[in-house]
């Protein structure tokens, strides 16, 4: 793929009936084993703060961390529609501060669009930088940066009443500017409304087949996650077990000292080591 990808192709998708596909990676290694697939977008999650740092929600990934590895996901996906994640913060305290966070996105890591996980009280800010030309995802439904004021996570619109709701707020965040939607864990029934009603592209994580896109974060689709998954997740590989049995083999031969062999060595050129040792004789 040689041209980048972007909002107008997306867009296109939609129009076309054409499903999206995403993932959210981390790292640059990663990302380029993306860009030499079918996967349009890659959404530089927050959720890399349990994912790469082993911490036990999304919160404290920092903006300076967001950037760094936003950056290296670029480098590594030159040509795939790229989204960075807000993380928690760094919209939250004033519109002048998400306006300057959202900037260094575009200005250091090359994204394309951020992601605000979004409510109605956070409509001047989406309006606010989208207003700044910068392209803004709504992440609504379930909003993990919200885990200290719920407890626990649970399946949204799922009564007719939340339904609603999460309806009238999705053309809120259309109307205040939102490029795209993500809509995390929301029923099925109510995201193909949600599809069907709105223009932007809407890409679903755990909300069923109806959106235009879907999402999954990479270690769930490769299998590398251990332990227990949400619902959605499905993995089209078991690396895990794999790469357990690779790092297993490779311990076995170093203590059997099978590696390095001659190889995967460096050697002196002819004569060289011949040479040293005539030197060192005339040293003893």
């Amino acid at each position: 793929m040689n041209t980048r990808i972007t909002i107008a192709n997306l867009l296109a998708a939609k129009r076309e009936g054409r499903k999206i596909a995403a993932i959210s990676c981390y790292d640059y290694s990663t990302a380029r084993l993306v860009s030499q697939t079918d996967v349009q977008m890659i959404i530089v999650g927050d959720s890399a703060a349990q994912v790469v740092l082993g911490f036990d929600s999304t919160l404290p990934a920092t903006m300076d961390f967001m950037v760094a590895i936003t950056a290296a996901v670029r480098r590594g996906a030159p040509n795939v529609f790229l989204v960075a994640d807000m993380p928690f913060l760094s919209y939250q305290i004033s519109r002048a501060e998400a306006l300057r966070n959202a900037g260094r996105f575009m200005t250091e890591a090359g994204a394309q669009m951020v992601k605000i996980e979004a409510t109605s009280a956070h409509l001047d800010v989406i309006k606010a930088v989208s207003d700044a030309g910068i392209a803004v995802m709504a992440h609504i439904g379930i909003r993990p940066q919200s885990i200290s004021k719920t407890g626990r996570f649970k399946a949204e619109a799922t009564t007719a009443e939340m339904a609603a709701e999460l309806l009238s707020l999705a053309e809120q965040m259309i109307a205040a500017g939102a490029g795209s939607l993500l809509i995390e864990g929301i029923a099925a029934e109510v995201s193909e409304i949600v599809t069907s009603r709105c223009e932007v592209p809407v890409i679903g994580i755990g909300s069923g087949p109806g959106c235009d896109g879907q999402v999954l974060i990479a270690p769930d689709i490769l299998g590398l996650t251990q332990g227990p998954c949400p619902k959605f997740a499905k993995s089209y590989d078991n690396m895990a077990k794999r790469t357990v049995e690779a790092f297993d083999t490779y311990a076995l031969e170093v203590g059997k000292q099978q590696y390095p062999d001659a190889e995967h060595s460096y050697h002196m050129k002819t004569g060289e080591f011949e040479r040293l040792q005539e030197l060192l004789k005339g040293k003893l």
